[in-house]
Order: C-alpha cells, then structure tokens, then sequence
C-alpha cells in the first residue's frame, strides 16, 4: 500500500492514518511516495500520483489533497483497467491522471457511506476516517464492491492541463509545476519539438533566452539554461546548479516558447 498527501509532517495526521491503516491491515507495508505536497494543491498530488506509480509495487494507492473535505464532493476507491492498481482518494481530479495512466477506470465506487468508515465520521478529516480504513481493507483483500455504491466511471472528475501547441516560430509549451531545485516540468513531449526541427545537442532559444536543448546538466556549464528529458521522461527545464523557476521568473501554467537557433 502507497500513500500520498499535503499533509506535511508537523501535524500528526500521516502517522494517525498510518495508525488506522495498522490496526486494521496488520502486516500490510506502506510506502510514504509523499507528503509535502503544496497543501490543497490537487493537480501537483495528480501528477505526483501519475509519475509515481510506474515505480510502486501492485496494489493500493491512497491519495488524500481534499481542499472539498466535507462538501458534497465524493469519495471514491477505483480499480484500474490495466495491472493490479486500486487508487482511494477524493474524487476532485486527484486520482484521475494516475488513473489514466493504468489504461483507464475499470470499476468504481462511492465509498463517502462506506460499511468500512470509521464511526463517528470527522467532517474535516476523511483520511482518517474513510479513505485510510476502506484503503486497509482493500489491501487485506476485500472487494472494491464491497466498499461502497457501485459508480459510473464516467462520471468521475477529470483533471484537465493544458497541451503544447506548434506554432510557426517553434512550439509552446506550459510550464505543470516545478521540484524544489527549481527544474521546471513542461507539458512538451519529444515528438513535439522533432516536429518542429528541433534536435538534442543543438543551442535554442527558450522564452526569448539562450539554452541547451541537451540530455543532463552536465551538458551545460553552471549556470546555463537547459532543455532536457527528466527522470520520469518529461520534458523540463534546468539551470546546471541553479533554479530554472527562478532565472525564467515562471508561474504554473506560464507559456514558453521553445524555438530554433539562439535569440
């Protein structure tokens, strides 16, 4: 079992929820992936969850970044089409990029009157109190059918992002979020800049300044911008020993315009 949150580790809301996980799934490991993610910031958990779960073992994956707690916002557990995932969080588009990525929703359910909550059920916090305990349940093996009311996955929130467009000059691109080294994760993909002649190795002009376009920071001399295929194979931008965030003075969904030749 995996678990991802904003919680942070000043409060005692992880080591609670591993608690709940404990009594009811003795035995059963879980993995932190992360906890520090921006509080109520649901697209950086989304996409934190999505790059994520390539590398997690099968089986049960509890996100909670739940600025809704509380409204009428559902709470869901989800199987997925493709390999041995089942994802638990609240259904505000947190879940819906990891969900994607394992070939779609194969079956859901709305497990906000889960049997398996805990009782008395906490208005503020449902990571205690329903996503970790139906979560502890899966993973000792209890159906997903048997956490709540069968829903249609096509009723599920969505996240949408923004997508990379050609334009005449190059392409533009959006800045998703950044690292804490400031490297900066774009929404460009490799066949995006081929198409628009651009090729590793080559100098190019990104949001009107000189880089790289190269294959690791060593590429470059410190300090030198660089365009570059990250860890998890997106396309971001660096500075070697710098922040790119900072240098380019960039905002999640910025566009950036990445062009041929030196400016």
């Amino acid at each position: 079992m995996t678990f991802l949150s904003d919680y942070g580790l000043d409060d005692d809301f992880v080591g609670v929820c591993h608690g709940v996980v404990a009594r009811i799934a003795r035995g059963v490991r879980v993995i932190d992936v992360t906890h520090g993610i921006e509080r109520h910031d649901v697209r950086a958990g989304a996409l934190a969850l999505r790059r994520a779960l390539e590398y997690l073992p099968a089986g049960v994956h509890l996100a909670v970044v739940d600025p809704g707690v509380g409204s009428p916002r559902r709470a869901v557990a989800l199987r997925c089409a493709a390999g041995e995932h089942l994802l638990v969080g609240p259904d505000n588009g947190l879940l819906w990029l990891a969900a994607e990525g394992c070939g779609g929703v194969a079956e859901a359910a709305d497990i906000g009157a889960s049997p398996l909550r805990l009782q008395p059920v906490s208005a503020s916090f449902h990571g205690r109190d329903i996503f970790a305990p139906v979560a502890a349940h899966l993973a000792t093996g209890t159906p997903l059918g048997h956490t709540g009311e069968p829903l249609d996955p096509a009723t599920l929130v969505r996240l949408e992002l923004p997508r990379a467009r050609p334009t005449g000059d190059g392409v533009v691109a959006h800045v998703l979020h950044a690292d804490r080294y400031g490297n900066v994760a774009l929404d460009a993909q490799r066949e995006d800049l081929a198409a628009a002649g651009l090729r590793v190795g080559e100098t190019i002009t990104v949001h009107r300044r000189r880089a790289r376009y190269a294959t690791t920071f060593a590429d470059v001399l410190p300090g030198e911008l660089l365009l570059y295929e990250d860890g998890y194979r997106v396309l971001s931008l660096a500075v070697n020993r710098g922040s790119a965030l900072a240098a380019l003075g960039l905002a999640r969904d910025d566009e950036i315009l990445i062009a041929p030749g030196a400016p």
